[in-house]
């Protein structure tokens, strides 16, 4: 039996906003309060209301105010000594970095968020942070060293009745199969999800399972109406709690629906809709998504070979800068599915570990490697945090450059 789903990383005076609560509304009341706590010096306070206001930044898809915002959190949180509050920072800090593509941070930052939640004996922003280190290794289509831990979080969410952590857990891990064809199993759990969630009131995990069942229904029993149907009824619910980065998806999912249907023209104008929507919030995975769906459009609506060829390129190129495992096998399925012949590539790095094209220090204190299903044990202290914001600053400047230089 699930309770009615909650929203954790609403705290302090916040905690009455609902998990349903638009972003704007959950951006003003925590604006209003971080100001009152910083005006009367409760920095515990301003950690907490920090929190909520970053957390809406991210979703909104304003990359530099969540930044500003995370990091201003887990200063309040340190100067309060708040170990479980500056978990919380670390984790909506490494949960941005995913976000915006900086996988190695992340696992940094939500390695560092998990340790600091056992320390600071606040188990659910240690699940949450474990959550998203599983949630970075399937994003990046490392399968095998996440597969595990995803199974472990259900299996907790479950016995603790957590409803909205169950249906994350079941989305993650069905999506896993649904990449591995094994629809079925794919499509029975999304629709759990989509019961669970709809049972605890969960509008946000309902909208993503939504989606997962239209991308079931489009590829496997080719509906194109029902599952036109299925993103149309969870876009209802992005617009109407501004979930920015969830509909940009849910319409990158239409364009794959209108593309597998063989209606290319509308395919190509709703992925051109959600590239710019991807871009404007900075946000390189689903831009990248977007960008294959529209080079595939095109080409089936008769553009130049040769430029689809330079595109795809291209993008093969983005795809392993970022580390996208999954997504680097699909360009190369669209290079086959067009003829286009290709060079021999170096395989991708697992997206784990430091590389050389690593943006974070490889020498700073917070570069220890976290595996998928390790929390760093060693103590967690300011000090070995600090390097981190250097680092992504760093992240940012650079992402903003790539960002500028595809426009």
């Amino acid at each position: 039996m699930y309770a009615k789903a909650s929203a954790p990383e609403y705290q302090g005076a916040l905690t009455t906003l609902s998990v349903n609560s638009s972003l704007v509304d959950v951006l003003a009341a925590g604006t209003e309060q971080l100001r009152a706590a910083e005006r009367t010096g409760a920095r515990a306070e301003a950690a907490r209301s920090g929190l909520a206001v970053a957390e809406a930044h991210r979703r909104l898809g304003q990359v530099a105010d969540a930044d500003r915002a995370w990091k201003a959190s887990y200063r309040a949180a340190r100067e309060a000594g708040d170990t479980a509050a500056m978990a919380w920072a670390l984790w909506s800090g490494g949960t941005l970095a995913r976000q915006r593509g900086a996988f190695p941070l992340a696992w940094r930052l939500l390695g560092l968020a998990a340790e600091l939640g056992e320390q600071g004996g606040d188990i659910v922003v240690r699940g949450y942070s474990l959550a998203g280190m599983a949630e970075t290794g399937r994003i990046q289509g490392d399968y095998a060293a996440v597969g595990a831990l995803h199974e472990q979080l259900l299996a907790e969410a479950r016995k603790r009745g957590e409803a909205r952590h169950t249906v994350w857990a079941l989305e993650g891990i069905a999506q896993m199969h649904r990449n591995t064809g094994s629809y079925d199993t794919a499509y029975a759990m999304f629709e759990e999800a989509a019961q669970i969630a709809g049972r605890a009131d969960d509008r946000r995990g309902h909208a993503w399972a939504l989606r997962g069942l239209a991308d079931i229904v489009s590829v496997r029993d080719g509906d194109a109406d029902r599952a036109l149907a299925l993103l149309a009824e969870a876009e209802v619910s992005c617009r109407e709690m501004n979930l920015t980065s969830a509909l940009a998806y849910n319409h990158k999912m239409r364009g794959n629906v209108l593309y597998r249907a063989g209606r290319y023209a509308e395919a190509r104008d709703v992925y051109t809709q959600a590239l710019a929507e991807f871009r404007a919030m900075s946000e390189p995975r689903g831009e990248a998504l977007s960008r294959l769906g529209l080079a595939k459009s095109l080409a089936r609506l008769g553009h130049d070979l040769d430029e689809t060829a330079a595109e795809l390129a291209d993008l093969a190129r983005d795809l392993e800068r970022i580390g996208l495992r999954h997504a680097h096998r699909m360009v190369a399925q669209a290079q086959a599915e067009f003829g286009i012949e290709t060079a021999t590539r170096t395989p991708l790095s697992t997206g784990t570990g430091t590389s050389p094209a690593d943006p974070v220090d490889a020498g700073s204190a917070a570069s220890a490697v976290v595996t998928p299903a390790v929390v760093p044990s060693a103590a967690v202290t300011p000090a070995a945090v600090a390097p981190t914001f250097v680092a992504c600053d760093a992240v940012s400047g650079a992402d903003r450059a790539d960002a500028k230089g595809r426009r």
